[in-house]
């Protein structure tokens, strides 16, 4: 197992890989050998990434820009595949939120999340179609729940990432004949991130959202990239097209309720 998951001679890249689970998903294939490339809009938590990731002694590139901008996009592209060489594996992942009943949501609130996940994936994956191993890359984006669970106060998220997901699919079978796999991971709650630890500030909230989930406990960002890592092996090598939770089985039971964050979210706005 430990051979097939040696990623020693591949060429990764991440968009919105400075931070939470995509940094982990970095960080694990950079440990397992992997030259990795990272792309973040912060100029700073860029620099503290690749700080991060050099630790395991192998190649990393670090560039700043936004996904929402394909001419950005396709520089960054560009500067890493001239560092790194073809990618074996592309991950996109940069994402935004926030929580709000639609009638309080301006166009230009919705358009926002819908830019930096939908349109920030398609800019991604389009622009590195030419850089990409062919055949063998895979090619992986970081959905969310919400993209086949209707979730209250989600509506934009709702909306991005069922579109990220649909795109998932297309393209699995547009570019399977050039030997490119695209899939899909849904992670659930994840306790190590920024975004669990705003909804669940404290122990109460914590319990109360652990018991939400069949397993019983918030998943890790290691086991988000633990499964990064298999569908990039050979493990996966008849997988495309899939959109696979890592949740616990929390999705199993629909959709979150974030009545109570909007409210707490209002309160703090106040005060």
């Amino acid at each position: 197992m430990d051979n097939i998951l040696d990623f020693h001679g591949s060429a990764v890249f991440v968009a919105g890989g400075s931070s939470g689970i995509n940094l982990g998903i970095a960080d694990a294939f950079a440990s397992r050998g992997a030259r990795v490339a990272v792309m973040s809009r912060s100029q700073d938590r860029i620099d503290a990434a690749t700080l991060h990731l050099r630790r395991h002694g192998g190649t990393v590139c670090g560039i700043a820009g936004d996904v929402r901008d394909p001419v950005a996009v396709a520089d960054a592209l560009k500067t890493a595949h001239d560092q790194l060489g073809e990618f074996d594996v592309l991950v996109s992942g940069a994402a935004g939120n926030f929580v709000s009943p639609v009638l309080n949501m301006s166009p230009n609130a919705f358009r926002t999340v819908v830019d930096i996940d939908l349109l920030g994936t398609f800019n991604v994956l389009r622009q590195a179609h030419q850089y990409l191993r062919r055949p063998g890359a895979s090619v992986i984006s970081i959905s969310a729940p919400q993209s086949f669970n209707p979730t209250i106060y989600q509506a934009h998220a709702c909306a991005a990432k069922a579109g990220v997901d649909m795109l998932t699919r297309v393209l699995a079978i547009e570019w399977g004949g050039d030997g490119i796999r695209v899939n899909s991971i849904v992670p659930g709650p994840i306790g190590d991130t920024e975004g669990v630890r705003r909804l669940a500030p404290n122990e109460d909230t914590r319990r109360e959202m652990e018991a939400t989930i069949p397993l019983g406990r918030m998943g890790t960002r290691q086991e988000v990239a633990d499964m990064a890592l298999v569908l990039s092996s050979s493990l996966a090598s008849f997988v495309t097209g899939a959109v696979i939770p890592v949740d616990g089985g929390s999705s199993l039971l629909g959709g979150r309720d974030f009545r109570a964050a909007y409210a707490a979210s209002a309160q703090a706005r106040k005060s």
